[in-house]
């Protein structure tokens, strides 16, 4: 069974996450979007509306569930049987950040890192522009899927 964990904050989901997962669901029989909890991160969105954002998301595939988790992600792997990790890319130096993660993960726990690239359309969208935008009243909607737009 090919497994993946995609690992995140989610704060909040995007569309560039929302395009990420739909396009990798013909690659994995299982994916687990994991929502890291770091107790020195501020969030805007708490754990509960993160989770519940992602879960109305997805709620129609079945191939997709949702928890959240503390501590290092290639130990979830491990608890949850996961052969890979998902991760997105949106620019270069997403790239370098990740490549080095996916490496020291690799040596640490023998777990391969699957990246897909950013659909054009969605590859300026990060969780900090969106919180920036909430915060600033402006118009987010057209940044984040459905289950997000009714928070505000």
């Amino acid at each position: 069974m090919r497994k993946a964990i995609f690992p995140g904050s989610f704060d909040p989901i995007t569309l560039g996450h929302e395009d990420i997962i739909k396009r990798s669901l013909p690659l994995f029989d299982e994916i687990v979007i994991a929502i890291g909890v770091n107790a020195e991160k501020k969030y805007m969105f708490s754990l509960e509306d993160r989770k519940r954002f992602i879960e109305e998301t997805f709620q129609h595939e079945p191939k997709i569930s949702v928890i959240t988790y503390e501590g290092l992600t290639t130990e979830l792997c491990r608890k949850l049987n996961a052969n890979f990790i998902l991760r997105g890319l949106r620019n270069p130096a997403d790239f370098e950040f990740e490549k080095a993660i996916a490496h020291t993960n690799r040596r640490l726990a023998k777990i391969e890192t699957v990246f897909l690239l950013t659909a054009a359309k969605t590859s300026y969208i990060s969780s900090s522009i969106v919180r920036d935008v909430i915060r600033n009243n402006g118009q987010y909607e057209m940044l984040v899927p459905d289950a997000v737009r009714v928070t505000k």
